[in-house]
């Protein structure tokens, strides 16, 4: 219903998130001190409010699954016997299928973000990713992919969330780097490094380890997982980022400029970002020797012309990149007045 009615993403009373999320942890050690909160764990927490909701009697059905909710059970208004009983494929079946229900359910919306949160659900989906497989690991790693997204587009949701300090928060961030240096599937390379990019303005300046496996990236041998790493470190180098210049520089001595001019002899989708990203490297760092050694001015009078008119954005920090790189590379000077390609970037 979430997936192709969106109007069915805006469940309120009837708050069908806590239940997902408790059979989501259902299994799930409880030794580990990342899922507890004080005296308090996880299914403590949704059990608790699943109880104040009176949701007896819900069944939630995956496949030839009997789970159910019965109503008078002593323990939360579950029969957790009849789980427990369940055989393996069909655990893993109902949980597969609540992890895509969350990503549904969160995709393009804050509130339902913000409820997975307030679930404990994030440092669920966590220990998923890092202990799970497959479509399981898939559907939680894209329903942590969407809440980025919504913190991303939310300044409010991603304070409250995200902070440096927060377990939940670092708990995700761990299992995004986790992902992005050791998985060789480029869907989950793709997904993480696109969850990462979201959070590029929660990141302070000395949080440079995410800026380095997101360069890494830029050299990957599939082009997708390449490009999403040139976009997501656009989102830590571009203006919007209070902290641009710090981040550019960190690209920059993490090695990040050759591999963004190879992108820009890929495909045009692979032009566009790669030379987004150099530009912002060239306006916040053009003092950096690396970019002139890359031979980035050469480069720009390279991109065809074509690509520059259909995209408005390329129009605004081409220029503007080819200003700061000649002004502090005084080698470059007379050399717009000698290139007749560059010279109506810049007069506009």
């Amino acid at each position: 219903m979430a997936e192709h009615c969106p109007i069915a993403r805006g469940f309120r009373e009837e708050n069908v998130i806590r239940p997902l999320v408790t059979l989501l942890s259902f299994d799930l050690s409880m030794d580990d001190p990342k899922l507890k909160f004080g005296k308090q764990s996880i299914h403590s927490i949704v059990h608790k409010e699943m109880e104040m909701k009176n949701l007896y009697n819900t069944r939630l059905v995956s496949s030839s699954s009997s789970f159910h909710y019965s109503e008078g059970s002593s323990k939360g208004g579950t029969n957790r016997k009849d789980r427990e009983n369940e055989k393996p494929e069909v655990k893993i079946g109902l949980k597969i299928s609540c992890a895509e229900a969350l990503w549904m359910l969160a995709k393009e919306s804050v509130p339902n973000s913000k409820r997975i949160t307030d679930t404990k659900g994030l440092l669920c989906l966590a220990k998923l990713v890092e202990t799970e497989e497959g479509e399981l690991q898939y559907n939680c790693l894209m329903t942590i992919t969407e809440i980025t997204a919504a913190a991303e587009s939310n300044a409010d949701l991603r304070r409250a969330i995200f902070k440096t300090n927060s377990p939940a928060a670092k708990a995700v961030v761990d299992q995004l780097l986790r992902v992005i240096k050791d998985s060789d599937n480029p869907r989950l390379s793709v997904a993480a490094v696109r969850a990462i990019g979201s959070l590029a303005r929660t990141f302070p300046a000395r949080e440079t380890r995410v800026i380095g496996p997101l360069v890494e990236q830029l050299s990957h041998r599939n082009q997708d997982v390449a490009i999403e790493a040139a976009i997501s470190l656009g989102k830590f180098a571009c203006p919007d980022n209070f902290l641009c210049v710090e981040h550019s520089k960190s690209i920059i001595e993490f090695r990040g400029v050759p591999p963004i001019m190879r992108l820009l002899r890929g495909n045009e989708r692979a032009q566009l970002h790669g030379l987004i990203l150099v530009c912002y490297l060239a306006i916040h760092a053009g003092k950096s020797d690396d970019l002139e050694r890359a031979g980035v001015l050469n480069a720009f009078e390279g991109v065809e012309r074509a690509i520059i008119a259909q995209h408005h954005k390329l129009r605004e920090l081409i220029p503007q990149a080819i200003y700061h790189l000649s002004v502090f590379h005084q080698s470059h000077s007379g050399m717009l007045a000698q290139r007749p390609f560059l010279a109506p970037l810049i007069l506009g």
